[in-house]
């Protein structure tokens, strides 16, 4: 397998500062772009086939400012991931694809169940890779304001990759940010850790299916994951616990949770050793609760989403035959945005740090719900209960 040349010399050069979009108009902001490249070592060749055909996608720049109305709760995000048709697909294609996973996990350490599983949650295992062409989404995103230096980085990171490999520009299509190919790469990921799987010489992320797999398996080892180890489990507490524990930035060994009467969710206890868990209670104390291992935190930088990490982690257990959850789903309904910018404002009039009014519900805000139900008497999970609503707003308003 031969990996792709490194690339990060190229953000060395990115001295050279964009004119901001409101001053510029598109052209202008792809003429300074074609300089930059220039100056990085791009040909004119590539320059011809990408820049110069380059167009503004107004979806993107909506895409990328665009903020969901509600906030989806974990229950919502897992049910439209984990479903049987993902699960069903990832074993046809574990079974069409088993003698090359049986490599790679020999190689690498990644059970081919997991490489299926980051496969279906982002392409459907190759039925649907987006469908904007992937130098306009960076070129626009690279002309806007609020994240032109990394989308330029990414941008001269793609065209370095067009340069080396033989990849036709008219047809790379992929996500609005830019992610491309069966395992949406990023560029930056794709120069470092793509890798060619299928022995023809070349890296190609976007038709390649053994390329794709392969690179996804040295990006899990790059990052550390640890071979012969689970993701996490599902596990239950006891009416007792300390949900000030319950965090995944707190990471305590197998033998504490123990003691704590934490249990594998079919009521065994915990192994007795020092190994690293941390406790994660995605939808309250009364939804499926979890001990995140390393490789949990491994999935996270792939993808840092809490939801995601445990999709993949259950998917990949389903699609290798194990069964799916067991503990049910609470009965609650999304957030709307200004229903959570709500609360913030209610529990910071009372004197909770919410670290800021955004409307969304993320672990300063966690914490601040976490000490104002232990202030109230109630359950301390930091999930934001409709009991936590209503009390809120009757104190800061009272």
């Amino acid at each position: 397998m031969k990996l792709l040349p490194s690339l990060f010399i190229i953000s060395a050069s990115f001295g050279m500062t964009l004119p901001s979009y409101a001053q510029i108009n598109f052209s202008e902001c792809i003429s300074a772009l074609t300089t930059q490249a220039k100056s990085n070592g791009i040909s004119q060749v590539t320059i011809d086939k990408t820049l110069k055909k380059a167009k503004q996608r107004e979806q993107v720049v909506k895409l990328d400012r665009n903020q969901p109305e509600f906030l989806a709760t974990f229950a919502d995000y897992y049910s439209k991931r984990v479903n049987d048709w993902r699960i069903n697909k990832g074993r046809e294609k574990f079974n069409e694809h088993r003698e090359f996973l049986q490599a790679l996990t020999d190689q690498y350490g990644i059970p081919g169940q997991y490489l299926m599983s980051f496969w279906g949650l982002e392409t459907n295992y190759g039925g649907y890779k987006g469908k904007i062409p992937t130098i306009d989404a960076l070129a626009t995103l690279a002309c806007e304001p609020r994240r032109k230096t990394f989308f330029t980085n990414e941008l001269m990171t793609m065209l370095d990759i067009v340069q080396n490999q033989s990849l036709d520009v008219d047809t790379m299509k992929g996500s609005w940010a830019g992610a491309m190919g069966h395992t949406q790469f990023m560029p930056t990921t794709y120069a470092q850790y793509a890798i060619d799987g299928d022995g023809d010489g070349n890296i190609d992320l976007f038709n390649s299916e053994r390329d794709a797999l392969a690179s996804a398996a040295n990006f899990l080892h790059k990052l550390g994951w640890e071979p012969g180890y689970r993701w996490g489990r599902e596990v239950t507490l006891p009416r007792d616990f300390d949900y000030s524990l319950a965090d995944r930035k707190i990471k305590k060994p197998l033998s504490f949770w123990r003691e704590q009467g934490v249990k594998t969710v079919y009521g065994h206890a915990l192994s007795d050793i020092d190994y690293p868990a941390s406790v994660i209670v995605p939808s309250g104390y009364n939804g499926p609760i979890f001990l995140a291992y390393k490789n949990f935190h491994i999935i996270m930088r792939w993808n840092a989403s809490q939801s995601y990490a445990i999709a993949v982690g259950k998917l990949a257990e389903q699609i290798n035959n194990a069964p799916g959850l067991v503990a049910s789903f609470p009965n609650t309904q999304p957030i709307l945005r200004d229903e959570a910018k709500a609360l913030q404002r209610h529990l910071q009039a009372l004197g909770y740090d919410v670290n800021g009014i955004d409307g969304v519900i993320g672990s300063g805000t966690r914490a601040a719900i976490r000490a104002f139900q232990l202030d109230n008497g109630m359950i301390a999970d930091g999930f934001a209960h409709p009991e936590v609503f209503e009390k809120a707003a009757q104190l800061a308003t009272s």
